[in-house]
């Protein structure tokens, strides 16, 4: 390896070569490991078993449920830990959008391993000496921009950490001190523009140049992104982890609406959900992941949830990471079958924020004559409400619902339930946005 590279920078054979001498350090130390030790015992193998990438893609992938397990099982933290628990300094958990929130402890040398992650990710999205950042939401248990906080750090920019405020006050700071380059969810950053227009404050013509997203697919959904680029007149990265893996996707500066997935850093594979045979080049799969650089939690052939496929064509900024063409495209947990079409509830958000009239919705997914119904809960601005306590009563509201029910149905293949709400009546996030729900 040429000392000149980053590790991002690295060509393709060069990459696999780094991903097996890494597997092979991570390996060594498997054997400290109860979870592992165990479960490799399971499978009728050993750690010293895994020879060859053959080997390796015969291991069963994991489930986020048998860490679950396991962590009920053995509560704080499980038996997933490599080391004591005296060498663990950082703890972090996830959303619990999908189930129990997981912890995850991490060693200083797991921790120095995100960090460089965070590196690698500014560096691709094109971090400027003189960019200041700012972090606007409550620093708790999430560990994306605490990584990103960090991370930053790493290259001396200012990085303000904006939590215990307002959005009001959020705005105020990103105004006063200039801030060029924000980090947040996307329903934050939507959030923000919101409070923006009420409070009188020309986003667009701020000194903000780039908003990086993470925690929803929203960044890469066009019409979400295109509403962020628009309310901040800045450039939109889409940057993708979990709190299990790692952070290991962000978008480049030359590729827009894609994620490149830093296989300096992880084995990523895409498979097919049933049989977890590789699928074609193009073809979408499920996004499995082994973080080769955490040692002290890590996890092999990880079942991420996410639905993905691989770009076909070479990487325009020139580098040889896997692409994500579209980034994220759903979870395979989310899917929902209504009238035998498979959606995915980012699909449904990408056709609503394609209308600007709408400020907010919620779906509600429930068994009607035992099929899958949908129901739509539309906050439509209080300009288009006038006075009126019937919201049907409007035409303005009228008219919103019929284009966007002729919308959801030429684009989705299925009719949905659309229910007006009062403005400001549905809840607002900072964090990740939870308009999704089963009834």
């Amino acid at each position: 390896m040429s000392e000149l590279l980053k590790p991002e920078d690295l060509s393709p054979e060069a990459l696999r070569e780094r991903q097996w001498a890494m597997l092979q350090e991570l390996l060594q130390e498997l054997p400290k490991n109860p979870f592992w030790t165990k479960r490799f015992a399971e499978q009728g193998a050993s750690i010293e078993d895994i020879r060859s990438w053959d080997d390796f893609h015969r291991l069963k992938p994991l489930t986020k449920q048998e860490l679950v397990d396991d962590q009920n099982a053995n509560p704080p933290y499980g038996t997933n830990l490599t080391y004591p628990r005296g060498t663990y300094t950082r703890l972090h958990q996830t959303s619990g959008t999908t189930g129990r929130p997981l912890r995850f402890v991490d060693t200083p040398q797991s921790w120095a391993w995100i960090k460089r992650c965070w590196a690698q990710i500014f560096r691709i999205a094109g971090l400027r000496p003189e960019d200041r950042l700012c972090f606007p939401f409550s620093f708790g248990p999430f560990i994306g921009f605490w990584a990103g906080f960090e991370g930053a750090l790493q290259f001396n920019n200012l990085c303000i950490a904006a939590g215990g405020m307002s959005s009001e006050v959020r705005l105020q700071v990103i105004q006063e001190h200039e801030v060029t380059f924000i980090c947040c969810t996307p329903t934050y950053a939507l959030r923000l523009i919101e409070v923006a227009k009420a409070e009188g404050i020309d986003l667009p013509n701020s000194q903000v140049r780039a908003v990086l997203v993470a925690g929803e697919p929203g960044g890469s959904i066009p019409a979400i992104r295109e509403r962020i680029e628009a309310g901040f007149g800045a450039r939109v990265f889409d940057h993708w982890g979990m709190t299990d893996i790692g952070c290991l996707g962000i978008e480049s500066v030359e590729d827009p609406r894609s994620l490149l997935i830093l296989e300096s850093e992880c084995i990523a594979e895409i498979v097919d959900p049933t049989t977890f045979e590789p699928v074609q080049p193009g073809e979408r799969g499920e996004l499995l992941i082994t973080n080769v650089g955490r040692w002290g939690c890590p996890v092999i052939r990880y079942r991420t949830g996410d639905i993905v496929q691989a770009g076909t064509t070479p990487n325009k900024c020139g580098r040889h990471l896997l692409r994500l063409e579209g980034g994220i495209l759903g979870r395979a947990d989310d899917m929902i079958t209504i009238r035998g079409n498979n959606v995915f509830p980012s699909s449904v958000e990408a056709v609503l924020r394609e209308f600007g009239e709408v400020a907010e919705y919620r779906i509600t997914v429930t068994e009607k004559q035992a099929m899958h119904h949908m129901v739509i809960e539309i906050e439509p601005l209080a300009e288009l409400c006038g006075s009126s306590m019937v919201l049907t009563d409007t035409p303005q509201i009228q008219d919103l619902l019929k284009r966007l029910n002729r919308t959801v149905r030429d684009r989705l293949n299925f009719h949905a339930e659309l229910v007006p709400v009062s403005p400001n009546s549905l809840p607002r996030f900072e964090m990740k946005g939870r308009r999704f729900r089963r009834g």
